[in-house]
């Protein structure tokens, strides 16, 4: 390379720039351990959205609800610049804070859910407490996506990569592997565990169950069911017949289960930004 040659690549060499990140309460959990809950210096070429660079740090932009850039916020199409301050904090769907964020409109305050192929029976769970939760073991991702931005739905995953399409709103990260363990997760992520209805959805399509007069379900029911029981509910979905028998109670010690570890309400000086 001649002396023109290499004066003439040097000036179109892109420098690396640095910003400081810090990212706050559960956004650690999608980081290497290195970087978790501690400022971090990041080197970075040209100027990407400030969207870009957190998902290639390993957090989805729907896990996100505000970005601070020395000290002010900014909407996820803002561009990183050399020396930058940038404070990350999760999302707040229990917390309206629509005065300081600038990523996206609103939380849903009623929430409703699509689960992935991942979460069939935490989606059963999830109905048998009340929560308006679809599910098909044959959805996918684009489907997934389409129905929760058409119907206001929240994304429950455990496909980080469902999270990081561009079109997806509202989105979480199921960390837990176990049903058991991920009800009471979602339960607490999103509050809504004063707003448990059991026994009002069905478990098998997600309608709504309404009690039915006997006369209306007796060429279905078996003839043990029609002589010890005289209460009966219909789901107006499906058309499947409930009753107080021993699934019943089964179902019932699951819902006590998830109301014995409902966590303690927070004080007036709880702080949502903690770290």
């Amino acid at each position: 390379m001649n002396n023109l040659d290499q004066e003439h690549h040097e000036k179109h060499v892109v420098p690396w720039q640095q910003a400081d990140f810090r990212f706050y309460e559960e956004l650690n959990d999608f980081l290497i351990p290195d970087k978790r809950k501690k400022s971090f210096q990041h080197l970075f070429k040209g100027n990407p959205a400030i969207k870009d660079v957190i998902e290639s740090l390993g957090v989805p932009h729907t896990e996100v609800d505000l970005v601070l850039v020395n000290g002010q916020s900014v909407s996820f199409a803002y561009t990183l610049k050399a020396g930058d301050r940038i404070s990350v904090f999760p999302t707040f769907e229990s917390l309206d804070i629509s005065s300081v964020t600038k990523l996206r409109a609103e939380p849903l305050r009623e929430p409703k859910f699509i689960l992935d192929v991942h979460l069939g029976k935490c989606a059963r769970y999830l109905r048998l407490l009340g929560f308006d939760s679809l599910y098909e073991n044959n959805y996918t991702d684009p489907e997934i996506v389409r129905i929760a931005l058409d119907q206001k739905r929240i994304i429950l995953t455990r496909d980080l990569g469902l999270l990081k399409i561009k079109n997806v709103t509202h989105g979480y990260w199921v960390r837990s592997k176990t049903p058991a363990e991920q009800v009471p997760e979602i339960l607490q992520r999103f509050d809504l565990y004063a707003m448990m209805k059991p026994f009002q959805r069905c478990t098998t399509c997600n309608g709504l169950i309404v009690k039915t007069p006997k006369e209306a379900v007796l060429a279905v029911l078996k003839p043990n069911t029609k002589k010890h029981f005289k209460n009966f509910s219909r789901c107006l979905g499906c058309g499947k017949v409930y009753w107080k028998g021993s699934h019943y109670h089964q179902m019932k010690r699951f819902v006590d289960s998830i109301l014995s570890i409902k966590p303690a309400p927070k004080g007036p000086g709880h702080n949502c930004l903690k770290k």
